[in-house]
C-alpha cells in the first residue's frame, strides 16, 4: 500500500511539473510574437511609463522641417565649409539682416531658409573654391520674440524658440501684478503690416475648460496687461 501510494505521488508531481514547464513556454512563446511583431513595426517593446521617464523635452520649432526655417536677426549660424577651416566660422546676423564671411564680405540672409543660403554660398564660392561643400546649421535662434508690457512681475522681451501660450508666457514673467486688470488683458499681432487685437479672457483660460479660450503666440507678438 505505501509503495503504492509513493507511486501515485510521484505521477502527480510530474503532471504538475510537466503542466508548469509547458505554461512558461507558452508564455515566453507569447513574449517572443509580441517583441517580434514590435519589432516589424518599427516600435520597442518598452512599458506605457518609458518615455515618462525618460524625461522628453519640449517640442522646438527646429523638431518639424528644419529646411522651412527662415533666418531671421539675431540668429546664430553655423556655416561650414568642407576642407576649408579659414573659410568655415560663426556668424550672427545683424540687425540689418546681414552677415560677413571670408571671400564674400557682407551677405544677406534675413528670410533664407538655410538650405537656400547653403545653395547661396555655394554658387558664390565657385569663384574661389573648385567644387565647394557647404553646410548650414542654425545654432542658436534669438530672432523668434513675443513682448510682454504692462502690470506683470517681470515685463519685456521673451524667446519663443518653443510653442508658447499668453498663460504660459505670464507664468514665466511672474504672473499679472496686483493691480492689474486681468479681465482687459489682449495681444496685438502684426499681419500682412496691419496690426490685429485679439482680447484674452484670463479666467477663462485659467479655468482650463476650452483650450480654445488660450492663445499660442507668435513671434512678434505683444502681450499687454493693463
Amino acid at each position: 500500500m505505501r509503495q503504492t501510494r509513493l507511486m501515485l505521488g510521484t505521477r502527480m508531481g510530474l503532471i504538475v511539473l510537466a503542466f508548469v514547464v509547458g505554461s512558461l513556454a507558452q508564455n515566453n512563446a507569447v513574449e517572443k510574437k509580441a517583441s517580434a511583431k514590435a519589432n516589424s513595426d518599427g516600435t520597442s517593446a518598452k512599458s506605457p511609463s518609458a518615455d515618462v521617464k525618460s524625461g522628453a523635452r519640449a517640442p522646438s520649432v527646429l523638431d518639424g522641417d528644419p529646411l522651412l526655417y527662415r533666418i531671421g536677426v539675431e540668429d546664430e549660424l553655423g556655416i561650414s565649409v568642407w576642407h576649408e577651416p579659414d573659410i568655415s566660422t560663426n556668424a550672427v546676423v545683424r540687425p540689418d539682416g546681414m552677415i560677413t564671411l571670408p571671400l564674400l564680405n557682407d551677405l544677406k540672409v534675413t528670410g533664407m531658409t538655410t538650405k537656400e543660403l547653403q545653395d547661396l554660398l555655394t554658387e558664390k564660392l565657385k569663384e574661389f573654391l573648385k567644387e565647394p561643400q557647404v553646410t548650414i546649421i542654425v545654432r542658436q535662434i534669438k530672432s523668434r520674440k513675443v513682448y510682454l508690457l504692462g502690470e506683470v512681475v517681470r515685463p519685456g522681451t521673451y524667446q519663443l524658440n518653443n510653442p508658447k501660450t499668453v498663460l504660459q508666457l505670464l507664468a514665466e514673467a511672474g504672473g499679472p501684478g496686483a493691480y492689474a486688470k486681468v479681465g482687459s488683458i489682449y495681444v496685438i499681432r502684426q499681419h500682412n503690416g496691419s496690426q490685429t487685437r485679439l482680447p484674452f479672457h484670463y479666467k477663462k483660460a485659467m479655468s482650463g475648460n476650452k483650450a480654445s479660450d488660450d492663445i499660442t503666440l507668435q513671434p512678434g507678438d505683444m502681450v499687454v496687461v493693463p
